[in-house]
C-alpha cells in the first residue's frame, strides 16, 4: 500500500504500549520492549509508542545521577533500534540522554535499525509529588533549530514521516501546560501527536487526563497517542496504572485496561484522510503569537525526518476502529435523552424567535400522520408554550388525497386533538382532478406529474391559509429528503420556516419516540394518549402517500422501496459531507459498518450508493433555494450555511471512482 490512498483509504495503524518494567533493570526493560515491538509489527502497526523513560523506568529518582545507568540505557536504546531493521515500523521509546553536559528526559524515534531523532521534554514538573528538575534539564534550549547528538537530530521541533503519516512528540507534562508543544507541532503539519508519559494515579486524575487528551486532539484536529507507565514502576510513594489511550479529533478510538499486571498493547487505526479533510475545511486551523507572528514562521523552524514506508497494513482484513452505522443517532438511551433535549431546544428557539420577530399571529402546518410533520408539529407546540401563546393559534391542516390511509389520517387527527391545536381538513381530490383536466393528465397514470400535482396543491392551500390568518407555514421536510431531492420543487420543498431542515430521517424517528416517552405522554385524544399516537407514527412505514393504497387500505407506496433505506443514505451523506470521503471509501466503510446485516449485501450497498450520488448531484437545484431554518447538527445543506454547490455540477467523477 505504501501511502496509496486508493488502497488504504487514509488509515494508519498506531499502538500505545504499556510494558511491565523493573526499575533500573535496563536489560529486562529492553527485552520486554522488544517483545512488544515484535507483536506490534506482526499486527501491522506502523507507529508504536512506549511510556516515558520506559528503558530505565520513570521512578529511578537519584539513580539518574549514575553514569552507569545512563550509559547502559543508551546502549539498550541503540540495540532496540537495531531490532527495527527490516521492519516498516517507527518506535518511540523513552530514555534518559546526556547531551552537552546535561541530562535530558527524552523520547527517541527508532526506525530501520537506527535512532532517527531525539526529542527532549520541555516542561519538567517540580511540584507536589514530582521533582524532575532535580535530575533533568529542560529541552526549551532546543526549541529552535535542532542540535545533533552523535549525528542524530536532537530537539523539540522535529517532525517524523513514515509513509503518508507525519507525527511529532511531546512528553507527559508538556500536555498539561497552557500552550502544549503539540499545538505548534500540529500547525507545523503533524497529524499524529505522540505522548510518552508517566502519569500516576490519584482520585479523579484519570478523568481529567482523558479530558486533556480528548480536548487536545480536538483542538489540533489530530490523532493523539498517549502511552503511560504501568506495572513495575516503584510504588514507594505513587501508583502507576498504565493509562494508555488513543484519541482522534476528540473521540476515543481505544484505551487499555488500567491496573493490569501484564504488558499490553492498545492498537487503533487512525484516519489521516479524515483529519486532513477537517483541517482543510476549518480555515481557523492556524495560530498567531501575541505579537501577530503567524504559525508559518514557526513552521519553518521544524525539521522533517524521513523514516520509512508504513507497514502496508491490510485494513480490509481487519479495521481497528468502530465504524458507526448510524452516525446521526446517539448510541444509548441516556445520550439520546441529552441530545434530544438539545436538538429540540435549538428548533424551538429558532421558531419562537422567528414567530415573535415578525409579529406572527399563527403557525400553519400540514399534518399527514407521518414522521416529519409530526416532529414539526411537536416543535411548534413547544415553541408556542415557550412564548406563552395559546396552542389554538396553531392551525393543523389535514389534506387527504388519493393515497391517504385511514391509519395516517386518524393519527394526524388524534394528534392534533391531543395537543389542543386548531384543526382544519381540506380534501384535495376535487381540486387536483380539476387541475388534471386543465393540463390533460389522466388520473390513471400514476407518474411524477400525478404525484407532484397533489404536493403542490397542498402547499398552495397552506400558503393561502397562512396569508388569510396572518401566519407562516412551518416546513416539515428533513435533511435526508433534501439530500436526495425527495421533495416536490415548490411543493413540500417550500415553506416560510423549515424547522426540520437539518434533522436526518434516522434521527427524526428517535426524536418523535423521545417526545412520546418524555414530553407529551399525558396529552390525550379520547381513549388514545399522545404517547400511543406518536409511537404508532414511529412504526408507520415512511410514505408520501401520493398513490392509492392497496386493496386492504394499507400504504402501498413506500419511500424506502423507491429511493433506498434511509439508514444507508444517512450514512453516505454523513461521510460524504462531513469528511469529503470518496465514494470508494464510503463503500468500504459501509461494508464495515453494516457487516453481518443480511439485508445489506455488497450489491445492495453498491446499488443505493450509486443512487445516492445520482440524486445528490441532480437535485442540487432544490437545495439552492431552501427556506430559512435552524442549523442543528454538523451536517446541513442550506446554501446560506454549510453547502454551496453548482446545480449543474457533473457527478461522473464520483461514479467512476465507485465503479472502479
Amino acid at each position: 500500500m505504501n501511502g496509496n490512498i486508493t488502497e488504504d483509504f487514509g488509515f494508519f495503524r498506531v499502538a500505545a504500549a504499556t510494558p511491565r518494567v523493573k526499575v533500573a533493570d535496563v536489560e529486562f526493560n529492553k527485552e520486554e520492549a522488544s517483545r512488544l515491538m515484535d507483536k506490534a509489527a506482526a499486527d501491522g502497526v506502523s507507529l508504536l509508542v512506549f511510556p516515558e523513560l520506559n528503558i530505565t523506568g520513570y521512578t529511578c529518582a537519584d539513580l539518574f545521577g549514575q553514569g552507569l545507568l545512563i550509559g547502559k540505557a543508551w546502549e539498550a536504546l541503540k540495540e532496540l533500534a537495531l531490532r527495527t531493521r527490516g521492519k516498516s515500523i517507527a518506535v518511540v521509546a523513552g530514555c534518559p540522554v546526556e547531551h552537552c553536559g546535561r541530562l535530558y528526559n527524552c523520547a527517541a524515534v527508532l526506525s530501520r535499525g537506527e535512532v532517527k531523532g531525539i526529542v527532549p521534554k520541555v516542561y519538567l514538573p517540580t511540584y507536589n509529588e514530582f521533582y524532575e528538575s532535580r535530575w533533568f534539564a529542560s529541552g526549551k534550549d532546543y526549541m529552535g533549530e535542532p542540535s545533533d547528538h552523535e549525528g542524530i537530530p536532537f530537539g523539540t521541533n522535529l517532525l517524523f514521516k513514515i509513509g503518508k503519516a507525519t507525527f511529532a512528540i511531546e512528553i507527559c507534562e508538556d500536555l498539561w501546560t497552557p500552550v502544549p508543544p503539540s499545538s505548534f507541532h500540529a500547525l507545523a503539519g503533524a497529524e499524529i501527536l505522540v505522548n510518552p508519559s508517566a502519569s500516576n494515579e490519584v482520585l479523579m486524575k484519570h478523568v481529567y487526563r482523558k479530558e486533556l487528551v480528548a480536548n487536545q486532539s480536538a483542538r489540533t484536529i489530530s490523532a493523539y497517542v498517549y502511552a503511560s507507565s504501568g506495572y513495575g514502576e516503584s510504588t514507594q510513594d505513587l501508583v502507576f496504572a498504565g493509562s494508555s489511550m488513543i484519541y482522534e479529533n476528540g473521540s476515543r478510538l481505544a484505551a487499555n485496561p488500567r491496573f493490569s499486571l501484564e504488558s499490553n498493547l492498545t492498537e487503533a487505526d487512525v484516519d489521516l484522510e479524515k483529519l486532513d479533510a477537517l483541517r482543510r475545511k476549518h480555515n481557523s486551523f492556524e495560530g498567531y503569537s501575541p505579537d501577530g507572528t503567524p504559525d508559518v514562521v514557526y513552521g519553518r523552524k521544524y525539521r522533517t525526518v524521513w523514516l520509512s514506508e508504513d507497514a502496508g497494513t491490510d485494513f480490509g482484513k481487519k479495521l481497528l476502529r468502530h465504524v458507526e452505522a448510524h452516525p446521526f443517532v446517539p448510541g444509548d438511551e441516556a445520550e439520546i435523552d441529552k441530545r434530544a433535549k438539545e436538538i429540540t431546544n435549538i428548533q424551538v428557539m429558532g421558531l419562537a424567535t422567528r414567530l415573535e420577530h415578525i409579529g406572527c399571529r399563527t403557525a400553519v402546518i400540514g399534518i399527514s400522520g407521518g414522521l416529519d410533520s409530526t416532529l414539526a408539529l411537536l416543535v411548534t407546540a413547544l415553541a408556542f408554550d415557550r412564548l406563552g401563546w395559546d396552542r389554538k393559534r396553531i392551525i393543523g391542516v389535514t389534506m387527504p388525497g388519493f393515497g391517504t390511509t385511514k391509519r395516517t389520517h386518524s393519527n394526524a387527527s388524534d394528534l392534533m386533538t391531543a395537543l389542543g391545536i386548531t384543526q382544519m381538513e381540506i380534501p384535495i381530490a376535487p381540486s387536483v382532478r380539476q387541475h388534471f383536466e386543465d393540463i390533460g393528465q389522466s388520473e390513471d397514470v400514476h407518474d411524477t406529474t400525478y404525484e407532484n400535482c397533489q404536493a403542490r396543491e397542498r402547499t398552495q392551500i397552506l400558503m393561502d391559509i397562512s396569508n388569510k390568518e396572518s401566519g407562516i407555514v412551518v416546513g416539515t421536510g428533513d435533511l435526508s429528503e433534501l439530500a436526495l431531492g425527495w421533495c416536490t420543487y415548490n411543493g413540500d420543498h417550500m415553506s416560510m420556516y423549515a424547522v426540520n431542515m437539518s434533522i436526518p430521517k434516522t434521527l427524526v424517528k428517535y426524536l418523535v419516540r423521545w417526545a412520546a416517552l418524555y414530553h407529551f405522554s399525558d396529552d390525550r385524544a379520547g381513549d388514545r394518549t399522545a404517547k400511543d399516537i406518536l409511537l404508532d407514527i414511529v412504526d408507520t412505514p415512511i410514505s408520501p402517500e401520493l398513490t392509492p393504497a392497496d386493496e386492504y387500505g394499507n400504504i402501498k407506496q413506500k419511500t424506502e422501496d423507491l429511493v433506498g433505506p434511509y439508514e444507508l443514505h444517512d450514512f453516505f451523506l454523513y461521510n460524504f459531507f462531513r469528511f469529503g470521503f470518496s465514494p470508494a471509501k464510503i463503500r468500504f466503510l459501509a461494508l464495515k459498518a453494516f457487516e453481518g446485516r443480511q439485508e445489506y449485501p455488497e450489491e445492495v450497498i453498491d446499488k443505493w450508493l450509486h443512487k445516492f450520488f445520482w440524486r445528490f448531484f441532480s437535485q442540487q437545484f432544490k437545495r439552492s433555494c431552501l427556506p430559512d431554518g435552524p442549523k442543528v447538527g454538523s451536517v446541513t445543506l442550506s446554501p446560506r450555511g454549510d453547502w454551496r454547490m453548482p446545480s449543474d455540477a457533473k457527478y461522473a467523477l464520483w461514479i467512476s471512482d465507485l465503479d472502479k
